[in-house]
């Protein structure tokens, strides 16, 4: 059994994930990092030796977080906290002009990923108890919409709620859970949603300040530093560049014949 405090996170391998195996490694916690790319597993490894346990692990895949969980060597359990980070958006079409395989792979990861991690880690979250924490990623997309947002947002939103819900089904296990829904933040994000087009990505944040991967690492870090009896239930953050969408209101001419 560990004695040093260990984080669980998902999607580890670049971005908010990234950014907080990094800052938690670098703070004296183990760090179970799972994604699917083995080779930047491997790096999180070598920057920080004996710090982090690499499992390759795919969200959509059940079999694939039992086996990851399973294999947890004894000094990597239990978790004091949970990162359910991992997710993606695909597509940026709008309804009708999408691509029904793409909705499927974000609802198995972005929906599902989280329901089998949650449950497949939630046991060695309860054996530490008080003070321990799920931190869940949703969105701003799963209150605001947005053109082309359509499952992805909806998927965000499920977050939001299956956060509320687990929250009431763990009452009196001490375990603090929060909805950590961030804004315009800088990531692979748009390189993924577009199947590969980095230099998009890129443009995403070449006017603007965006949050960073570090802010949420900071912000991850924040909340399990919290005294043992406090609970933010959820915690919406955006850039000071970013504000609230007002809703869009159509002229008469807008509308199709």
């Amino acid at each position: 059994m560990s004695l040093s405090p260990v984080i669980f996170i998902t999607g580890a391998t670049s971005g908010f994930g990234a950014a907080t195996a990094r800052k938690f490694a670098s703070n004296g916690w183990k760090v179970v990092a799972t994604g699917r790319r083995r080779e930047r597993l491997d790096a999180l490894v070598d920057e920080f030796p004996g710090s982090i346990h690499p499992a390759v692990m795919d969200l959509t895949d059940k079999a694939s977080i039992d086996a990851a969980v399973a294999a947890l060597p004894d000094d990597f359990k239990p978790v004091t906290c949970l990162f359910n980070n991992g997710g993606l958006a695909l597509g940026t079409g709008a309804i009708p002009d999408i691509d029904t395989d793409q909705w499927r792979t974000m609802i198995e990861t972005n929906v599902m990923g989280l329901i089998h991690t949650t449950l497949a880690v939630l046991p060695l979250v309860k054996a530490v108890g008080r003070g321990s924490s799920i931190i869940n990623v949703g969105s701003i997309a799963g209150r605001f919409a947005y053109t082309g947002g359509n499952v992805y947002g909806a998927t965000k939103a499920f977050v939001s709620q299956f956060t509320a819900n687990l929250r009431t089904d763990t009452m009196g296990t001490g375990i603090r859970i929060t909805a950590l829904e961030p804004g315009h933040a800088k990531s692979e994000f748009t390189a993924v949603r577009t199947g590969g087009d980095f230099e998009a990505n890129e443009k995403m944040y070449a006017d603007n300040e965006p949050l960073l991967p570090e802010d949420i690492a900071e912000t991850v870090w924040w909340l399990v530093n919290l005294p043992a009896h406090v609970n933010v239930n959820a915690i919406e953050i955006m850039p000071v560049c970013q504000v609230p969408t007002r809703p869009v209101i159509l002229k008469k001419d807008d509308f199709g014949s």
